[in-house]
């Protein structure tokens, strides 16, 4: 059942429908969040917030697009019975529940060749903040998905809070370092060769090792090319997030193609 699809449900079912599903649904926390999800086709069973009218004028302002979804779908209860379900609630006042993808349909997409544009690989990544914010990077260049690897999983809600919404813009998952999407494996390393003489191909797979500790030494030693990012001496390196919209950004200004646009 997609957003639309959902309407003419009393404030009470809408809630009861909340606690049924919280435990095993993606949170969607805050209007942007919701906006990007409906935009990118994520199943949406229920969505609440305590101002109907000020979020519908906020969509009619930002995204008109969604409007009409969310006329249907936003059932309005009040602030105190919202809180109880949403105790972090952002300060738009509306929160939804979404379906996430299936595990086997995000790997067949990671997986898939000929494939036009790279997957993000964070090997082993700590921060959720971090792995959200790229997440959201991945997304507006159209990355073809982003992978992790090791204990963090990436639809946490912290992450899916920082991704904004736009973990349904590209496909997002945990997987084993031994078993990475395929392509030509690119890692960002300091005693790399400078991005800037490179040309990364579409189906580059891009590894970015973790905040604190950089790239595992297993994924180093398979990488078939070792990249580095130019920075000033004296500097240690760049929050992840960076390392990797600047890394994107190379491979989309060498690629040809605007953002998102395909073969």
């Amino acid at each position: 059942m997609s957003g639309t699809e959902r309407g003419g449900g009393s404030t009470v079912d809408a809630v009861r429908a909340w606690r049924g599903l919280a435990e095993t649904s993606v949170l969607l926390d805050g209007f942007h969040a919701l906006k990007h999800a409906l935009r990118f086709g994520a199943r949406v069973p229920v969505a609440l917030t305590s101002d109907k009218a000020a979020v519908l004028a906020l969509a009619e302002d930002l995204a008109p697009d969604v409007t009409r979804p969310l006329e249907t779908l936003l059932a309005e209860t009040d602030e105190a019975t919202l809180r109880a379900l949403v105790p972090r609630l952002h300060p738009t006042s509306v929160a939804a529940l979404a379906v996430r993808p299936s595990r086997a349909a995000q790997l067949e997409t990671l997986a898939r060749l000929p494939r036009t544009a790279p997957v993000v690989v964070l090997d082993e990544p700590r921060n959720l903040g971090n792995a959200g914010a790229v997440i959201r990077l991945a997304a507006g260049f159209g990355a073809t998905g982003v992978v992790t690897t090791g204990t963090l999983d990436p639809w946490h809600p912290t992450v899916v809070r920082g991704g904004a919404g736009l973990h349904f813009a590209t496909a997002v998952e945990r997987v084993d370092a031994d078993r990475l999407p395929p392509g030509p494996l690119f890692a960002l390393d300091a005693e790399g060769e400078d991005i800037r003489a490179l040309k990364l191909p579409d189906d580059a797979v891009l590894a970015f090792g973790s905040e604190r500790s950089g790239l595992s030494e297993g994924l180093r030693a398979r990488a078939e090319h070792l990249v580095s990012l130019p920075m000033r001496p004296q500097v240690s390196s760049y929050n992840l997030a960076t390392s990797v919209g600047m890394t994107l950004f190379h491979w989309a200004s060498t690629s040809g193609r605007p953002p998102g646009t395909g073969a």
